[in-house]
């Protein structure tokens, strides 16, 4: 029988570097699954289900409070068990099968070529004149009232929107499968997960008050490392302005409501030299102008050289703890 904790002790460093490099590429050519293949579309399940069998708001808030606490840590750890022990099975099975398994789990972690395209789809249309479809299309893309939005303020939420995913679509599970493997990948996943789905405020103040702030933990330091990613990005891609960026970012970092949201959407703003307004919650970049449709090409040119660097990051992150594995 084989001892699984040699087997994971013997993991060699270009196994898992060469499946973290393939899930990035299956990424950039491929795109998401089908939902019905989709695991983050069955951890957004496994969370509904939850919520339907937590209490609702009109329960006590000590209630939700316990029930929110339960979910945001009994999801992520039933998920990362899961991925870990098809990790375990995989090894024992086979490198090839592990390969090809755990690659194409964690490209389902993030998302590159999916968020490109939603904000080149409204660019696309932003530039046609089309102001009433591209609203439509907002209301997919930002949580606030689309109905009234000018083209500058539709592209500045396109663009905010590939910035702050810049964290959690790109830098964050890639970071987490480098520390952790896939269990960490997709623990931190399920933790993103559980955030977008019940971690605001309205109806679930209480249920997803904890998922909000382990959110709000877990990407302390994705979101800085994100945004200085990102800097290095304008720094070097023509039209984009590295200095400015990195004025901004520490300037108007903290501007948002979220503790680490505003990194990467400051040092994005900065780098453009355009201001990125929410009316009545925050400006980034000012005194700057409003963004136009082409800053959103920019703004995924950056997006992609982002994952570029972070996909060499991880690389060598991961070679760091197989380096360093006795200690780890």
């Amino acid at each position: 029988m084989t001892d699984v904790s040699a087997v994971l002790n013997g993991l060699p460093v270009l196994l898992s570097a060469t499946a973290l490099l393939l899930a990035v590429l299956l990424d950039v050519a491929l795109g998401e699954p089908p939902n019905r293949l989709h695991p983050t579309v069955w951890i957004g399940k496994t969370v509904a289900l939850a919520e339907r069998v937590c209490p609702g708001p009109k329960s006590s808030p000590a209630a939700q409070l316990a029930a929110g606490a339960a979910m945001a840590v009994l999801i992520p750890a039933a998920w990362g068990a899961a991925a870990w022990a098809v990790e375990v099975g995989l090894l024992i099975l086979h490198p090839v099968a592990y390969l090809v398994v755990v690659a194409v789990w964690l490209k389902t972690t993030f998302s590159v070529r999916m968020l490109h395209r939603v904000a080149a789809d409204i660019g696309r249309i932003l530039s046609s004149g089309d102001v009433d479809e591209a609203r439509r299309q907002m209301s997919a893309l930002v949580s606030r009232d689309t109905s009234q939005l000018t083209i500058g303020q539709m592209a500045a939420g396109a663009i905010e929107s590939v910035a702050e995913n810049i964290t959690d679509s790109v830098v964050g599970p890639l970071l987490a499968f480098a520390l952790f493997g896939l269990p960490g990948a997709v623990v931190y996943r399920a933790i993103n997960t559980l955030d977008s789905m019940v971690g605001y405020h309205g109806r679930y103040e209480y249920l997803g008050k904890a998922s909000a702030r382990l959110d709000d933990v877990v990407n302390l330091i994705p979101a800085r490392l994100a945004a200085l990613l990102l800097w290095v990005a304008t720094a070097v891609l023509p039209g984009m302005a590295g200095g400015r960026a990195w004025r901004i970012m520490l300037a108007h970092r903290g501007r948002t409501e979220s503790p680490n949201a505003g990194w990467t959407m400051a040092a994005m703003a900065g780098g453009l030299g355009v201001t990125l307004e929410k009316v009545g919650h925050y400006r980034l970049g000012d005194p700057a102008p409003e963004p136009m449709p082409g800053h959103i090409g920019l703004a995924t040119r950056a997006l992609y050289a982002t994952t570029a660097l972070t996909t060499v990051l991880a690389m060598g992150i991961v070679w760091l703890c197989w380096a360093f594995r006795p200690w780890w």
